[in-house]
């Protein structure tokens, strides 16, 4: 078999990538963590669209879902409190080629990072970004995080949380030059892969909200849905999000949503019984960033400096 793999790539065709060859680091999150799900439905992807680890980027800010990239057998960036998307976006200006994909908490992104989060959707750099929801902050320990629901008991507010969350979905829809929306659920992994799946073939900023149990802090959070699937709406159509026809059989609470109908994904956003997963919004059409910032990148070194220069001598007294 060592052989034929040599000769395999000797004849110019190019390697075959095996999952194993984008798992990294034995992940260390809790037993039942819904990351472990994400990471491997994004393994999954990378192998079934064969891209070359050398080619992915996965990057992150602060939480316990920022181990990412040190569990991805690519090229990673572990970034500060809240700064994921910046550096995503730095990366893909300078490096168009590259496969971008984001991993940012809901305090990661909801909170501290709330800034770069509106611009980074409104940059619409052709990148992926999953927000791993488990609504708490574990990696500190049980303190609210934006999207805890009013009731929740935690280190900051021990009597309860008495404001309303914010809804990731419903801000997103709401930022300037969004261009792709959609919300799914870590314990199907069905779902949870067609989403991502989809998302990743988006041409633009793909956000996607994933529903993610924490065994730790928020284990029952999810109960009633995962125990009642009719408190699911599993959104449907021909541009949302495809996958296996198994998802007819588990949800069978299932609603006709036009993906193109930014106020029809808007209405949706506000609902919570029955729950809305799948794809919200698309729109190719929006003005992509990199496009931008990729003119000149091939420009060689000596023009560069030519250029440098011209724009120096511009300041000489």
């Amino acid at each position: 078999m060592h052989e034929l793999n040599e000769d395999w790539e000797a004849n110019g065709h190019p390697s075959h990538h095996t999952l194993e060859d984008y798992e990294g680091g034995v992940a260390r999150w809790c037993p039942g963590c819904g990351d472990l799900a994400v990471l491997t439905a994004v393994q999954r992807i990378c192998r079934d669209e064969q891209l070359p680890p050398e080619k992915v980027v996965a990057v992150s800010g602060i939480g316990c879902a920022s181990r990412f990239p040190h569990y991805m057998a690519t090229y990673g960036f572990h970034g500060l409190h809240g700064r994921a998307l910046p550096v995503a976006c730095g990366v893909k200006a300078r490096r168009p080629d590259l496969d971008v994909w984001v991993a940012t908490g809901d305090g990661d992104c909801c909170s501290i990072g709330a800034g770069h989060w509106i611009h980074a959707i409104r940059y619409n750099m052709n990148i992926t970004v999953m927000l791993f929801d488990n609504q708490i902050y574990g990696l500190t320990k049980k303190q609210s995080s934006p999207t805890s629901p009013i009731g929740l008991t935690t280190n900051t507010h021990p009597e309860g949380i008495f404001l309303p969350p914010l809804n990731p979905i419903q801000a997103t829809l709401g930022f300037t030059n969004v261009s792709f929306v959609a919300q799914t659920v870590d314990w199907n992994p069905l779902h949870l892969h067609a989403t991502l799946a989809a998302a990743h073939r988006h041409r633009g900023l793909s956000f996607v909200r994933i529903l993610q149990r924490c065994p730790t802090y928020t284990a029952n959070l999810y109960d009633e849905l995962q125990k009642d699937p009719t408190k699911v709406l599993m959104l449907t159509h021909e541009n949302g999000i495809g996958g296996d026809p198994a998802l007819g059989r588990v949800f069978t609470n299932q609603g006709v949503h036009d993906p193109s109908d930014l106020r029809a994904a808007r209405i949706l956003a506000e609902q919570i019984d029955p729950l809305p997963i799948g794809l919200f919004f698309q729109d190719e059409s929006c003005p992509i960033y990199d496009d931008f910032t990729n003119e000149g990148l091939a420009m060689p070194i000596e023009a560069r400096m030519e250029a440098l220069n011209r724009e120096l001598d511009r300041f000489l007294v």
